[in-house]
């Protein structure tokens, strides 16, 4: 589990691709490793992925075909940066909510603007998956948990407002319009809404009605 406090910014230091399997080497902050260990977990970018080489600042990663398919990580090249978190700890304070580390979907970043002393982000969202999002909610975007400002479901977008921490902590600074941004919705949100949704379903299957 993760806590969608990103830990920091790591690069990529190699890739080496093979039939459905790429081989990932990130350079980590100096510290970010300490302790850490081979089978460990690490939210890259958002997603889990399972440490298999390990050196000093630097850990490899094999990431399999659903994996690639699921997110951009295919997509990295060297020297591209990406959040990274470590696995959390037991007792350990949840500054953000709970995640799973698995991308649910990828969107696209449609609008950068900087009100005064602000950052803010538009994010365009496939109509599917627009029920699980809703104004003050929690979403997990790149592996960042943040809540959202605002909602247009006509547009199928929604907007977060992002603090100086986050931007110095993160890339999204550095994004810009058009960059795939990898989200992971909040599961609790996910439960209650599929829950309705089927009740409501069956209630009008049984009245007759179309649902």
């Amino acid at each position: 589990m993760f806590t969608g406090i990103v830990q920091g910014i790591a690069s990529v230091e190699s890739v080496h691709d093979q039939p459905g399997l790429r081989h990932l080497v990130l350079r980590f902050p100096q510290g970010f490793d300490d302790e850490l260990a081979i089978g460990a977990s690490v939210a890259c970018d958002g997603a889990c992925l399972t440490v298999t080489e390990l050196w000093a600042d630097h850990a490899g990663f094999d990431l399999m075909q659903q994996t690639l398919d699921l997110t951009r990580l295919g997509e990295l090249h060297v020297g591209d940066r990406l959040n990274v978190e470590r696995a959390a700890r037991s007792n350990a304070e949840i500054g953000g909510h709970p995640l799973s580390g698995h991308i649910d979907f990828v969107a696209t970043l449609a609008e950068v603007r900087h009100p005064e002393n602000n950052h803010v982000l538009r994010i365009s969202v496939p109509e599917a998956w627009m029920p699980y999002l809703f104004a003050k909610g929690y979403v997990a975007l790149n592996g960042a948990s943040l809540t959202i400002a605002s909602v247009d479901r006509e547009r199928c977008c929604f907007e977060v407002w992002l603090i100086p921490e986050t931007l110095r902590m993160t890339t999204f600074g550095h994004k810009a319009v058009g960059s795939p941004i990898h989200v992971e919705i909040d599961r609790t949100t996910q439960v209650i809404v599929e829950t309705v949704q089927r009740l409501v379903g069956e209630h009008l299957a049984r009245l007759g009605l179309p649902g």
